[in-house]
């Protein structure tokens, strides 16, 4: 992961605003996108639809800041030592990120398979709706 595309913005901090007052857009705001953070407030996190995408997002490292780099951190840069304040060996660490990686591909097919789904009920509806002759 290249260092200039990642935020200086914690990932925790972002997930518990998402969490508390995500229909409110708390944690665009904390992100810098301000303008998208009053669309979220005017419609209580798009009926509650993308306040779950947001959550979604974040928890697996893919949401962005204003400049567009990912908030990955789980902490500030310079307030946690991953490998030493947290308690966490090495492997333990290593092991947490593969499950994250591994959750992040899960949530990556179930987009695929929602997108599917979609695809196919307008099939559906389109079949449906022509006149037979």
């Amino acid at each position: 992961m290249e260092p200039e595309n990642i935020s200086d913005r914690s990932r925790g901090v972002a997930l518990a605003l998402c969490a508390v007052i995500g229909p409110f857009g708390g944690h665009r705001f904390y992100a810098g996108k301000v303008g998208t953070g009053i669309c979220m407030l005017c419609t209580l996190g798009g009926l509650g639809i993308w306040w779950l995408y947001d959550v979604i997002t974040i928890a697996s490292g893919s949401f962005r800041d204003a400049e567009g780099r990912r908030i990955w951190r789980w902490a500030e840069p310079g307030s946690l030592d991953a490998g030493r304040d947290s308690g966490l060996t090495r492997e333990q660490l290593d092991t947490v990120l593969s499950e994250i990686d591994g959750l992040r591909a899960d949530v990556g097919e179930l987009a695929e398979r929602v997108d599917f789904m979609e695809r196919m009920l307008a099939q559906a509806r389109s079949a449906a709706e022509l006149p037979k002759h």
